[in-house]
């Protein structure tokens, strides 16, 4: 049952209908990476089941894993002229022109340590339909603590959030392209809220969310006396599992809906104000039986309103704010 506020004013009394609380959703891409789906514990990840990759080093999927098979990448050495290794799947989902602006992302993920003493960065990095990168979560595994990154920077912004090797941990990446924020957790603790998805004005459309391996480089001097990187990677890895994303409608709070008087005719002046974007239907009734529609609009710069008519020949009169999804 909806909840309903009440409001007098005068011989007016005015009710809002609040909105649903459930939204819709639906499933935009989940694995197990189990053998049912069709993937196997002989072969890389890359190629299996539409898995994407650039660059090279050690993937695929173990059979004693997290949550029965799960994924990996890391561990086997990568070619030297590679500086990462990344796996994705393809999403392709616009959220704002589907209806359903609010995405989540989790995945359960574990970090093994490099027995060679080398230490590299695992990433979880979001790219749009345009193949831009609009942020990126880094899990250190020499500092073994989590930061993150914005677009249009590469400083990472640190968190005092550490992790242990070999344990699991649930990342929990929010997005809602309608308002161009992020949010993300670990396990219970936040890594970063009320983030900009972008800060350069990127089109706010989900391509894929990404796997990456990034090697870690050591500073050598060549024969003419010049600084270059070479990879000096560790044999640590980086195992996943239960990756899901889904996308939702978005609920809005309960709309306001004022009295603001009468013209010179005696009409009654009402005026709703709610989250733009959502339709408000504006009814009256003069016996709670019987409702009279007087307009249906969508909220556009905060507020619309409404001149009820038929208000001057009615000794008292009762209106109603009915959301309409």
């Amino acid at each position: 049952m909806k909840r309903i506020a009440v409001i007098t004013v005068a011989a007016v009394t005015i009710l809002i209908s609040a909105p649903p609380s459930q939204a819709a959703v639906t499933n935009l891409y989940s694995t197990g990476f189990e053998a049912v789906e069709g993937y196997s514990t002989d072969q890389d990840l890359a190629g299996q089941n539409n898995w994407q990759w650039e660059g090279s080093g050690g993937n695929g999927v173990i059979a004693d894993g997290l949550h029965g098979q799960s994924a990996y990448l890391g561990f086997n050495p990568p070619q030297p002229t590679d500086s990462s290794l990344v796996l994705w799947q393809p999403i392709n989902f616009d959220p704002m022109a589907a209806g359903y602006p609010l995405v989540t992302f989790r995945v359960l993920v574990s970090i093994s340590d490099s027995p060679n003493g080398e230490y590299d960065i695992f990433r979880w990095s979001v790219y749009n339909q345009q193949v831009n990168r609009l942020f990126s979560i880094d899990l250190d595994n020499w500092y073994l603590d989590v930061s993150y990154q914005l677009d249009g920077t590469n400083s990472p912004v640190f968190t005092d959030i550490p992790f242990e090797n070999d344990r699991d941990y649930l990342l929990t990446v929010t997005m809602n392209f309608a308002a161009n924020r992020w949010s993300a957790t670990f396990d219970d603790a936040v890594i970063a809220t009320n983030q900009p998805i972008t800060t350069t004005s990127a089109p706010l459309t989900l391509g894929d969310i990404d796997a990456v391996w990034l090697f870690n480089q050591m500073a050598v001097t060549n024969g003419l006396g010049q600084i270059e990187y070479v990879n000096t990677p560790g044999d640590n890895f980086m195992v996943f599992d239960d990756y899901q994303l889904a996308a939702a409608t978005l609920s809005p709070t309960a709309a306001q809906l004022q009295m603001l008087g009468y013209t010179k005719e005696g009409w009654s002046l009402l005026r709703l104000q709610g989250e733009s974007g959502h339709r408000w239907a504006i009814e009256a009734t003069t016996d709670f039986a019987t409702w009279t529609a007087l307009n249906t609009n969508v909220v556009s710069g905060g507020t619309f309103d409404v001149v009820d008519t038929t208000s001057s020949t009615e000794g008292r009169r009762f209106y109603r704010a009915r959301y309409v999804p």
